[in-house]
């Protein structure tokens, strides 16, 4: 589970959206559906176009992982965070992971623990 965590947030920091469609489709179910505070993205399509968005809102931010992975059975959580490359996280947030049957990510239900303020 831990690869496949590592995986998902390297998609939220993938801008060429070739290679960030490719990497969706690899580790996404189809009907594969996202959820947090901001945004309800539904199937493969919505799910880049939010990535896309995020990126575009937060340039140049990257994702990282902010602790361990717990995981278990099909389902996964794990806190991240969003800033500058090296930097600070700006935003952090925690993540729920459900695996659909083909062992893709079917659901991820994301909160946001810390985002700063105007966002």
């Amino acid at each position: 589970m831990d690869q496949l965590v590592a995986s998902y947030l390297a998609t939220w920091n993938e801008t060429d959206p070739v290679a960030r469609r490719a990497a969706i489709e690899e580790i996404w179910a189809e009907g594969g559906v996202y959820t947090d505070p901001m945004a309800v993205a539904e199937g493969r399509d919505a799910i880049d176009a939010t990535i896309a968005a995020v990126q575009g809102q937060f340039p140049g931010f990257v994702f990282t992982l902010a602790g361990p992975v717990d995981a278990h059975h099909d389902i996964a959580r794990f806190t991240w965070g969003l800033g500058p490359a090296g930097g600070e996280a700006l935003v952090v947030g925690f993540d729920v992971a459900v695996l659909a049957e083909d062992g893709r990510i079917g659901r991820v239900h994301g909160f946001l623990d810390k985002v700063p303020a105007g966002v």
